[in-house]
């Protein structure tokens, strides 16, 4: 059945989606909503991806909802292994690669991100940003595996945790010099690393990875690791191409304002794919929190209440038990990290050049001042 023009169309099933879907049908139970998925439309918690050893789950142990389950709680048209081809915005209509047309009234972008690839990793690397992902790699992973995880920031750390607490060999390569050197100073970043290499994982920073082959990775200072598994963690890209061929404005993400429309009438954009506005500039935040807390917002003026929507400082639960690590990222790098406390216990604040304290970062048992430190910090974007 094709939607009609009062319809709200989502393209992507993941976490902003539906609970974008959620949100929506809280405050409007009449109006059609379409998802249209690339998957097969399944509802599962995307963080625990990197803690299912730590859960005793597989795959289809992580499924919360099946597809059609998960669309009829949403009261959603669940359109699955679709891909959306076109956007015509004049017309408010979306053609899908199976010869459908989908006519909408609003049109939401949750299409998510893509892991960034380098071609030193070869093409056998695996990625792992959704449940597919996570299936292939639990597949690819025999008992007690060598594990080569190439990136140490947030998803490589915590996929080290999950797997050397497993009992799996794992090391990490990284051009970086400590673990989280976007999100941490580098005396928590120290902390984090000692905490896993009680664990047993093994770092080798500072030099990539310059070749694989036969399962051995050469890095750039001669150094060879053997593995069985090899992970690529290097980071993730927003997915824009679909909205940069409707002639959206994009920068690394979509651009949106703060109620999350895009520079298309009645086209918004939510999730990993978006820039989210900020006072010192615009880029994409992949997070839970500041998902929800959007779609929150973004339901509102689905259904007719123009909501904008300043983001409240949130902080990032890092899934690292070896040592505990929760961080609020400020959005402008430029200025400075004030670090107190005796390692692992640390607690950091972040001083912009103008003297305010943008974001904070705590590890160990300094994680327990959480709403002390969240307390101190301004939204993440305000609106005049």
């Amino acid at each position: 059945m094709a939607a009609s023009s009062a319809s709200i169309v989502i393209v992507g099933s993941g976490h902003a989606g539906y609970t974008l879907a959620r949100e929506f049908r809280k405050l409007d139970t009449e109006t059609p909503i379409h998802l249209v998925t690339r998957d097969d439309g399944c509802a599962y918690y995307k963080p625990n991806l990197s803690k299912a050893l730590a859960m005793d789950k597989d795959a289809d142990g992580l499924v919360q909802q099946p597809p059609d389950q998960a669309a009829a709680g949403v009261g959603a048209q669940l359109h699955a292994h679709a891909t959306v081809t076109a956007i015509d915005a004049d017309a408010h209509r979306i053609e899908l690669d199976n010869g459908v047309a989908l006519d909408y009234g609003k049109l939401v972008l949750a299409t998510g991100a893509t892991p960034i690839r380098l071609s030193a990793l070869g093409p056998d690397a695996i990625s792992v940003n959704t449940i597919d992902d996570y299936r292939r790699f639990r597949a690819a992973l025999p008992e007690k595996a060598r594990v080569l995880i190439a990136g140490a920031g947030l998803i490589g750390c915590e996929f080290a945790n999950d797997l050397a607490a497993a009992g799996y060999q794992v090391d990490v390569v990284d051009l970086c010099t400590w673990p989280l050197p976007r999100l941490l100073p580098e005396a928590q970043g120290q902390a984090l690393q000692a905490g896993l290499e009680a664990l047993g994982v093994r770092f080798h920073l500072g030099a990539g990875v310059k070749q694989v082959a036969d399962g051995v990775a050469e890095l750039e200072d001669g150094t060879t690791v053997a593995f069985d598994v090899l992970l690529s963690a290097i980071g993730l890209a927003p997915n824009t191409t679909l909205a940069k061929a409707a002639g959206l404005n994009c920068g690394r993400g979509i651009s949106v304002d703060a109620a999350f429309q895009t520079s298309a009438s009645d086209i918004y954009a939510l999730g990993d794919c978006v820039d989210v506005p900020a006072d010192a500039g615009a880029q994409p935040m992949p997070y839970i929190l500041p998902i929800a807390h959007a779609a929150r917002a973004l339901a509102k003026t689905l259904a007719g209440e123009h909501t904008e929507a300043p983001l409240p400082a949130m902080p990032v639960i890092v899934k690292t038990p070896a040592c505990p690590t929760l961080v609020c990222p400020p959005l402008d790098n430029t200025g400075h990290w004030q670090v107190a406390g005796e390692a692992p216990d640390l607690e950091a604040v972040f001083t912009s050049e103008d003297g305010r304290e943008t974001g904070f970062a705590l590890t160990g048992a300094a994680t327990k001042k959480r709403g002390e430190f969240a307390g101190r910090m301004p939204p993440v974007h305000h609106v005049d």
